[in-house]
């Protein structure tokens, strides 16, 4: 099961694609990460789902991975005495602690840490961010407000603060129960929503324990202004489009998103371009002009994956939607703007020898128009550094270990294999040109190149680089 692509494409699951069949075909489809979002699924469908994923893994020999994205905590006003109100722009509205319905000059916001944070000119954004309201006075017990934008406003709609930073965790009490049990079955990434600063992350990391990857969803403006911080935290980073085009002017997101795809790359991290890719898939079997360029612009800024959120999971067409997102980046990598617009976006490697190593094996692999960059690898520590250069040489990484193969997944180009460990060298050499032609990716006679830490299980330990001919009975003269 060999992808035609580097990008990867993630498939959320829901009502319509929560069968063994479709999870089946999804996969053959072009998915090579499955996301379960844990605001709509129990713990006992999500144990299901992943039992589904590793059978299918079973059944077709390679990775899977697995993301559980976390609901987060959600900030919402309390109810009115007519179920609604209408706010005027200019009136003046206000927010407070009692528990009584509201009316139009008042509702209950029932969030203490609220009051605490907001101060005079933040904005407040309701319903999606449909209202915008302006606050001209805050104290512990009251917010009073100026509407900048009116409509109707219903019971327990939900509040954005996209000036100010709420001094709360990212993680709800169901968040971290989610958290455990995904842990606990053997999920691969956990996806951890409405983070603010490095400190949200490093609480999920601590919880995970290295047991999961911890991804880091901006979404929020005030996680922007921390970015490279957060960066050094997280294992990856989702650019969640539909939060952030609500607490952001929707003409600042596509540079937002071009910014944060370009530090991931730098830092080496992978990133996820998610939310109304291809929203129209929902209900029509094709998408409109304007989503495939937008799907197109992820492939050709180089991020890691892309995903398919109501599209896979309640919508009419789910593997239609996978397939129709494969085709999109199949065809986008195999322009001839491809290579130069990848080129010009590469970071500079570090001064290490892990990077120094990976590096050579780019500039090696497309001098010698080698066949593969085969990379040895036992944490990712390799792989990710091999992605991150971005090679135009397709990169096969094996691993002994299930739980990095899976991990690795959802990284840019990278072909995993499950493979024993090398026993010595010549063993290593023979391995990797027998593993690269039976996956399809040399052929006798074409040279591949080799990278691994040695000695072998040594976490980011790069520092060999072997070049080597595949000989017709599949093993290696170096």
């Amino acid at each position: 099961m060999r992808r035609r692509r580097r990008v990867k494409i993630i498939a959320t699951l829901g009502p319509a694609s929560s069968t063994p069949e479709t999870i089946r075909q999804l996969f053959e489809s072009g998915a090579d990460v499955f996301r379960v979002n844990m605001s709509h699924t129990p713990h006992g469908e999500l144990s299901r789902l992943h039992g589904i994923i590793r059978q299918v893994e079973q059944q077709m020999g390679r990775p899977i991975a697995v993301l559980a994205d976390l609901q987060g905590p959600k900030l919402r006003i309390g109810t009115f005495e007519n179920g609604s109100i209408e706010l005027i722009e200019g009136n003046a509205f206000s927010f407070d602690l009692k528990r009584r319905q509201g009316d139009n000059k008042r509702v209950q916001l029932p969030h203490p840490e609220i009051f605490r944070a907001v101060k005079p000119g933040d904005m407040l954004l309701l319903n999606d961010g449909r209202l915008k309201v302006q606050v001209e006075s805050a104290t512990p017990e009251r917010i009073v407000t100026r509407v900048v934008h009116g409509g109707s406003l219903s019971d327990r709609k939900g509040i954005s603060l996209p000036d100010t930073t709420l001094p709360v965790s990212a993680m709800t009490e169901k968040d971290r129960a989610d958290l455990d049990h995904a842990i606990n079955i053997g999920v691969d990434w956990v996806a951890l929503s409405f983070v603010q600063r490095p400190e949200d992350v490093a609480e999920a990391k601590k919880m995970a324990r290295g047991r999961a990857l911890v991804m880091a969803k901006l979404e929020k403006p005030s996680a922007l202004a921390h970015l490279n911080e957060i960066l050094e935290q997280a294992d990856g980073i989702m650019v969640a489009r539909g939060d952030l085009g609500v607490e952001l002017p929707l003409e600042q997101v596509p540079g937002r998103q071009k910014q944060i795809i370009r530090a991931a790359r730098a830092f080496g991290r992978p990133v996820v371009v998610a939310t109304q890719m291809l929203e129209s898939m929902i209900r029509e079997p094709v998408p409109t002009r304007a989503e495939v360029s937008d799907v197109a612009t992820a492939v050709f800024e180089g991020a890691d994956a892309v995903m398919l959120s109501a599209e896979s999971a309640v919508g009419s067409f789910p593997c239609q939607a996978v397939a129709t997102m494969d085709k999109i980046a199949q065809t986008v990598e195999n322009d001839p703007f491809y290579a130069g617009i990848i080129h010009a976006q590469r970071a500079q490697p570090q001064a290490t020898a892990a990077d120094a190593i990976s590096a050579a094996a780019r500039t090696i692999g497309e001098t010698l128009n080698a066949a593969a960059i085969v990379c040895y690898t036992s944490s990712g520590a390799t792989g990710l550094r091999a992605a991150r250069e971005r090679p135009a040489t397709p990169i096969v990484a094996l691993t002994p270990i299930p739980a990095t193969g899976r991990r690795l997944a959802l990284v840019w180009g990278l072909h995993c294999v499950l493979t024993e460990d090398a026993k010595s060298l010549d063993d290593m050499v023979g391995r990797a040109c027998n593993i690269a032609r039976a996956e399809g990716f040399a052929e006798p006679g074409q040279r591949i190149i080799i990278t691994a830490g040695v000695p072998l299980r040594t976490p980011g330990a790069t520092n060999m680089l072997r070049i080597a001919f595949v000989s017709r009975d599949g093993a290696g003269e170096s």
